[in-house]
């Protein structure tokens, strides 16, 4: 099977990765992330350029939802 026969996602690589040869990537990503350059760049090279991956590494396995912060609230 050659590469022509390999179905991409959309966005496969684009909009949903970091590209860390890009200063200005990096940078947009961290302050979407609120992290520095520097851990952009340690986090993708630990778990690849997928922002998503990215984002749970830097960010821990499990984020809080607006379910969670209500029943915490009552």
């Amino acid at each position: 099977m050659g590469n022509e026969d390999i179905n991409l996602a959309p966005n496969a690589t684009g909009a949903d990765r970091i590209d860390t040869g890009s200063d200005e990537a990096v940078g947009t990503w961290a302050k979407r992330l609120d992290v520095s350059p520097d851990q952009i760049r340690e986090a993708v090279a630990k778990v690849g350029d997928r922002s998503s991956d990215v984002e749970l590494h830097l960010k821990g396995s499990r984020s809080t939802t607006t379910d969670d912060r209500v029943e915490a609230a009552e």
